[in-house]
């Protein structure tokens, strides 16, 4: 990070201490060229249960980037005695707001505000640098097998497939490359998906219907990766703005409850982690302008941006899989995939949170510098 860079976080975080959250927005005037502050607001409203209840609402990466910095995070419920912590998975890998509320409570609702910073990302393939590598210990947690990220069985298959026609001292860049366009050509958005999808690589392939959504499609090249020993991952976010790259599908502004979004990543010695998003190249062939052909132009065009490029119209989450919520009665069977959805339990069980309508959260996001 810059001098100027870290100069300005310094004076938005001081700016920050006061009580209100309107008066700031005159502070990011300050902010680096290049870099673009949002506000986003997660409000959850348990309107049925009685008694003790929790939540878990997903907070931004726990460490910063080079594209994203979070700037504060601020939460407030309703009820007095309700407890709010942040709680940080084992593995550091996702952080939550946790919220509790006793039996005593009446009124279950919780907000929280976050300010976040992010700066377009792109790769510069011309000049690797020998010192970027990962440790022996990264290397491993990076290419592991998870419950819904298999590497073995089909998923090996498949994923010698896509590398079928690759030479044999091809790159960790080149044998990406390969299994990013099998992704897109094999795979295709299902508007029928609920939410994002499950991201269950094994069942996508052994029956063949590799229709889904973002962590369905974005699961099958990080699964595949890691199966040819290419450290990969997901990363879980939501859209916060309109895209200023013409694609009215890969955008979204204010009320932005239901444009959650995962993309991926993988790891090439020399260039650290590359940026790449095959389900936003099959939402730009099923929904841009009503659909667009395979070879046409804007599909060729996002095609090639989106392995090496991300548009930060878009907040990161978290990278973790198989996620046990603090604090669930549900014990392990509580488990989710990942978190990308604000989740919620009361003593009736939990809540769906893929109906914000009912559950009830709302999710909004404004540009303020």
């Amino acid at each position: 990070m810059t001098t100027t860079r870290r100069s300005a976080l310094k004076t938005i975080a001081g700016a920050l201490a006061i009580p209100a959250l309107s008066p700031i927005s005159s502070v990011f005037a300050q902010a680096p060229v290049g870099w673009t502050t949002y506000e986003i607001v997660t409000e959850v409203n348990l309107e049925s249960p009685n008694g003790a209840a929790e939540s878990w609402i997903p907070l931004p990466l726990v460490l910063d980037t080079n594209y994203f910095q979070t700037l504060a995070i601020r939460s407030e419920a309703s009820d007095p005695k309700a407890v709010n912590q942040i709680y940080e998975t084992p593995d550091k890998q996702a952080r939550m707001l946790w919220t509790k509320w006793d039996k005593s409570a009446t009124n279950h609702s919780v907000k929280v505000s976050i300010l976040v910073s992010t700066f377009n990302r792109h790769l510069e393939m011309a000049s690797p640098s020998p010192a970027l590598k990962l440790s022996r210990e990264d290397q491993r947690f990076w290419t592991r097998s998870t419950k819904y990220l298999p590497t073995d069985g089909i998923v090996k298959t498949k994923s010698q497939e896509a590398l079928a026609n690759t030479p044999a001292n091809a790159t960790d860049v080149e044998k990406a490359k390969a299994i990013y366009n099998w992704v897109v050509d094999n795979t295709h958005r299902d508007p029928k998906t609920r939410g994002c999808g499950q991201g269950d690589v094994k069942l996508m392939l052994e029956t063949n219907n590799l229709g889904g959504k973002c962590a369905d499609i974005n699961a099958v090249f990080v699964a595949l990766a890691r199966s040819a020993g290419i450290p990969a991952r997901d990363v879980y976010g939501i859209r916060i703005a309109d895209s200023a790259r013409g694609y009215k599908s890969l955008g979204k502004s204010g009320d932005i409850t239901k444009a959650q979004h995962c993309r991926a990543e993988f790891y090439a010695n020399g260039y650290g982690w590359v940026p790449v998003d095959p389900a936003d190249v099959r939402k730009v062939i099923l929904e841009e302008t009503g659909g667009l052909a395979v070879n046409d132009p804007k599909v060729l065009a996002i095609r090639e941006y989106l392995f090496g490029n991300w548009e930060m119209n878009w907040m990161a989450y978290n990278y973790d899989h198989d996620i046990a919520l603090p604090g669930s009665k549900l014990g392990s069977k509580g488990d989710i995939p990942f978190l990308m959805y604000p989740q919620a339990e009361n003593t009736e069980g939990r809540f769906d949170s893929l109906d914000p309508d009912n559950f009830k959260y709302k999710i909004t996001s404004r540009r303020i510098g």
